[in-house]
């Protein structure tokens, strides 16, 4: 494997990057804004046969009055007013929604007026062994450790997330049969769960007695435990329908069930993975004592 290097926000370093190569297929999992979709339009003009975009639920979230599980067809319509920067998380939030938006919208209309061969791929969260965030990791850490799990005493989002691999066979069938050209689909697991009924699965899967201390939100945000003592409590969480890349492209998905005992098992090996959320967790005892 070869790796090249550069900052793919500069043309020049991308030109050197590429050189002269021409491309069968290009997936890009690191397209975040959307000046650098015109960077990359430029470079890859008639240099590759299928662009495959890794995007985003996120998209959704910043769209008005919608109904979960969100639907490709949702994409068009009225914006939410931008939150105030001062509302650190929901800002940047909500950039990071409108800046996916606008790469979205630069590579399609180049599909429309030039025939790019793009396909977008939007996700939810994305869940694996190897996930940067440690979100389930942190999870499971804190149910070894004995202690209790805090979490919003408000409803919050169902759990509509999705498996790496399953991303990542989409993709890859995607380069080996060049269907989708010009379309987007939602990747998604096919169960929707609350996150209660989500820990008590892998309570079950380690084992481990489940401890959950629900506490107002908004103290929890004040003492900045969130989003490290519940990742799956973020407000910023979409939720997608699946059923057009079932039918169009065929996709399947892992079952829930199945995905994490392999994620768990992953993690029960490997006692040294501690994730940075982690680093809260002793706010969260003196928190909890207070509380109970």
């Amino acid at each position: 494997m070869e790796r090249v290097y550069g900052d793919r926000s500069r043309k020049q370093d991308l030109e050197k990057a590429i050189s002269s190569r021409s491309f069968d297929a290009v997936i890009d999992t690191t397209l975040y804004t959307g000046a650098d979709a015109l960077t990359t339009l430029e470079v890859l003009k008639q240099r590759t046969g299928h662009y495959i975009f890794i995007g985003t639920g996120q998209v959704y979230l910043i769209r008005k009055n919608l109904s979960r599980p969100f639907r490709e067809e949702d994409y068009e319509g009225e914006l939410i007013t931008p939150p105030l920067p001062e509302q650190e998380s929901d800002y940047r939030n909500w950039l990071y929604g409108i800046n996916k938006r606008e790469a979205e919208d630069h590579l399609f209309h180049a599909w429309e007026k030039d025939g790019f061969p793009v396909t977008s791929l939007r996700a939810p969260m994305i869940n694996g062994e190897r996930d940067h965030y440690g979100r389930i990791l942190g999870y499971l850490r804190r149910m070894q450790d004995g202690g209790p799990i805090l979490i919003p005493d408000d409803a919050g989002l169902p759990l509509r997330h999705v498996y790496c691999p399953d991303v990542a066979r989409v993709a890859v069938d995607l380069m080996e049969t060049g269907q989708g050209k010009g379309r987007a689909f939602n990747l998604s697991q096919d169960e929707t769960v609350s996150l209660d009924e989500f820990l008590v699965m892998l309570a079950e899967l380690l084992p481990a007695k489940l401890q959950v201390i629900r506490a107002p939100r908004a103290r929890l945000e004040e003492l900045k435990l969130l989003p490290n003592c519940s990742p799956f409590s973020d407000p910023w969480m979409s939720g997608l329908d699946n059923q057009r890349s079932k039918e169009e492209l065929g996709a399947t998905y892992t079952p829930l069930p199945k995905y994490l005992k392999s994620i768990v098992e992953h993690y029960k090996q490997d006692m040294k993975l501690i994730p940075d959320g982690y680093k809260t967790r002793d706010l969260e005892y003196r928190f909890s004592k207070a509380t109970t």
